[in-house]
């Protein structure tokens, strides 16, 4: 069976949140402090709240990978909760000495109500802590083991921010090195500084006004092969499953391919990417593109370009100047609950996106190619590669 399957578990303040990661190949370097690398760059961000003052996320390999490689077999992250010492009276497992306050105010743009009509919970907790972004990291931590296997077959993936608020910037202007490195160093890993001074001057101003912001990210993938995904079903099709993907990180609510909405404000001459030939000096070439207005993806496939998606992420749903509210229980009106959070976290939502694009592609890869060790996988994709140059 192709394909990765993933789960995760654990509540915002509880004690540890875990992942369980299926379908790796045998064989692949996993390093734990590969995978915390990419946890510290979810955790910094201008615009982040005191948690991640508490919150120094590292992983622990608790199945899955013996000397520092992957046996095949089901791969288990733990990432322990810190905060969990001020919080075992209120979110541990065992059965309350005396029942915590619950919490009632619902608050607007999050799911706290929602999710309790439809769990009936009465203290909203319940529902906001599993719903927390805090979940991510061991998505990030998911993620990053895909990354790796990814890197394996020379693909790369990097994400920046390109607006915060009303501040915006063209990412297209960039290289791919300054875009690598404004993802690892810079503090809204945007490559403009100038935009970037102008998008922490927007934060400042809302955290001023007890407000929140939110903006848009874009994740790159370089050396991603033609052909992963497909046509010939709805659900198989990657720039849906990208899409999905991206829309299940919390706070999303647009994605964009490429050109995205902009392709609709065009005629079909200015979207659609012409077709050439590159050929190779040592026998056969390759397809090319001039523009990549199509993302990378055309059908539902992968085309051969750089993938290329967009994530717009509202402001956070959590105001210190709390927004208009009802109490679940006595149905009066109140101002919503706030507890501890960003101001802005676009971002560290972009590490996510990277994550989120890499569980995709890595699933995309094992689909097509399969092979239950590394040395099989890679064995398959050179022979589709060669078969690819002798077209």
């Amino acid at each position: 069976m192709g394909g990765l399957r993933l789960l995760t578990a654990g509540e915002s303040h509880g004690p540890e949140l875990v992942a369980i990661l299926e379908g790796v190949p045998a064989g692949l370097c996993v390093l734990a402090s590969s995978v915390n690398a990419h946890l510290r760059r979810r955790q910094k961000g201008y615009g982040r709240g005191g948690r991640m003052k508490i919150e120094h996320d590292e992983i622990s390999l608790r199945g899955g990978v013996r000397g520092g490689e992957t046996l095949g077999s089901p791969i288990a992250i733990v990432v322990v909760n810190r905060d969990f010492a001020s919080w075992e009276k209120r979110m541990g497992a065992a059965p309350f000495e005396e029942v915590p306050e619950p919490l009632v105010r619902a608050r607007p743009g999050h799911v706290d109500l929602a999710g309790g009509l439809k769990y009936d919970r009465r203290d909203l907790r319940d529902v906001l802590e599993r719903a927390s972004a805090r979940e991510t990291a061991v998505r990030v931590a998911a993620g990053s083991v895909a990354r790796l296997l990814l890197e394996a077959l020379g693909v790369r993936v990097v994400g920046n921010v390109a607006s915060i608020g009303p501040v915006e910037t063209d990412l297209g202007a960039f290289s791919w090195e300054e875009r690598c490195r404004a993802a690892d160093d810079a503090d809204l890993r945007c490559p403009d500084a100038a935009a970037q001074d102008r998008m922490k001057d927007a934060i400042r101003q809302a955290a001023h006004a007890g407000d929140t912001l939110g903006g848009v990210f874009e994740v790159v993938a370089q050396g991603v092969p033609p052909g992963l995904g497909s046509h010939v079903q709805a659900d198989r099709k990657i720039d849906g499953r990208l899409a999905g993907a991206l829309m299940a990180i919390p706070a999303i609510k647009g994605v964009e391919i490429g050109l995205g909405f902009e392709a609709s404000r065009r005629t079909g001459s200015a979207v659609h990417d012409p077709i050439g030939w590159e050929p190779d000096p040592a026998g056969g070439g390759r397809f090319v593109r001039p523009t990549n207005h199509a993302g990378g993806t055309e059908g539902g496939i992968t085309n051969g370009e750089p993938v290329v998606v967009r994530a717009a992420m509202k402001p956070i749903s959590t105001l210190k100047r709390a927004l208009r509210s009802v109490d679940v229980r006595t149905k009066e009106a109140v101002d919503a609950a706030h507890e501890r959070s960003d101001v802005c976290a676009v971002a560290a939502a972009s590490v996510v996106g990277e994550a989120a694009v890499c569980l995709v592609l890595a699933d995309a890869v094992l689909e097509k190619f399969g092979g239950d060790s590394m040395k099989e996988l890679l064995r398959n994709v050179d022979g589709y590669r060669a078969q690819i140059r002798s077209w």
